[in-house]
């Protein structure tokens, strides 16, 4: 999957193509049925398949203190969209200038002169351009001018709701992880790199991978089973720490994860980290010994987890 940074790099070959576009964070099961049509309508006209995506997210941009954690970073959301089949993603950096964007600049110069569009894919919820003026009856008006079709997909609905980030964002939250798993199609997970900590938890008899989340909040917070793929042929059991460490005064969330039977030097690995069950939450004890004890109560428990899986 080709990954396209800014309008600027923008070439001829790209012109040509359906295309979608939103923020896919999660790439939940609404957002696969958008995939699924955009990838219909692309090989039904023999051309790409694209998505366009802002970094940052648009609430992100105008409201930074009050947008809610995101579910996937960038790189999760490519990963994603390419296991999806997507052909190519465009991602275009969300600033004043984007912002401020009328509506019909919007369209003429990224989905008629850049993209070339010959198919736009959308859902129900879909507004561009400064203030949010454009709209579906816009964009449909816009398309019949410039020679682009546009097909809104409908919402999703699972047992009556309605499938979207939110959702996901409120079952993680709650520690309802097989909930958010419906949501989502599949297990949630995270990717990290494995980079250098403090060391601390090998002192207590615990090494553990740290991989930061380079994000300011997170959706969920805890102890958990987890499963680790990037370090064998085959995904490992482990136990992981979501949060921002209270017992050593952390500041920023960070993923600990302690693989269970597992020794190796591992960092710069780039892992992806499955939550299984949620454990306990995350909590402040009153020394290192008391932590020790804690995650050995831990790592039995994520045994139990496991042994049950297997049965």
């Amino acid at each position: 999957m080709e990954l396209i940074r800014g309008l600027h790099n923008l070439r001829p070959r790209h012109r040509g193509c359906v295309a979608s576009i939103g923020n896919f964070d999660g790439v939940h099961l609404g957002h696969q049925a958008i995939v699924a049509r955009l990838r219909q309508h692309a090989a039904a006209l023999g051309v790409p398949a694209r998505v366009v995506l802002f970094e940052p997210q648009p609430v992100e941009f105008f409201r930074p203190q009050a947008a809610e954690p995101r579910l996937m970073r960038l790189r999760e959301k490519l990963v994603a969209l390419a296991a999806l089949g997507v052909d190519g993603v465009l991602c275009l950096r969300f600033d004043r200038r984007l912002a401020d964007m009328p509506r019909e600049d919007f369209v003429q110069r990224l989905l008629v002169h850049g993209l070339g569009v010959r198919q736009v894919v959308v859902g129900p919820d879909f507004r561009f351009g400064h203030r949010r003026l454009g709209d579906l009856d816009y964009l449909a008006s816009a398309g019949a001018d410039a020679g682009f079709g546009v097909d809104v997909v409908p919402p999703l609905l699972l047992d009556g709701e309605r499938v979207s980030s939110t959702a996901v964002r409120q079952r993680l939250a709650g520690g309802d992880l097989d909930g958010a798993a419906r949501l989502l199609g599949r297990p949630y997970t995270l990717l990290g790199r494995v980079s250098h900590g403090d060391a601390r938890g090998r002192t207590i008899g615990f090494p553990t991978l740290n991989l930061p989340l380079h994000r300011r909040a997170v959706c969920l917070r805890g102890v958990f089973a987890v499963r680790v793929a990037g370090l064998g042929p085959s995904p490992l059991p482990a136990v992981a720490n979501l949060g921002w460490r209270p017992t050593v005064n952390g500041t920023y969330p960070l993923l600990e994860v302690h693989v269970l039977d597992f020794s190796g030097q591992v960092y710069g690995r780039q892992v992806q980290v499955e939550f299984v069950r949620r454990l306990r939450d995350e909590r402040r004890f009153d020394s290192l010994d008391a932590l020790r004890r804690q995650i050995d109560d831990d790592v039995r428990a994520a045994r139990a987890v496991f042994a049950q899986s297997r049965d």
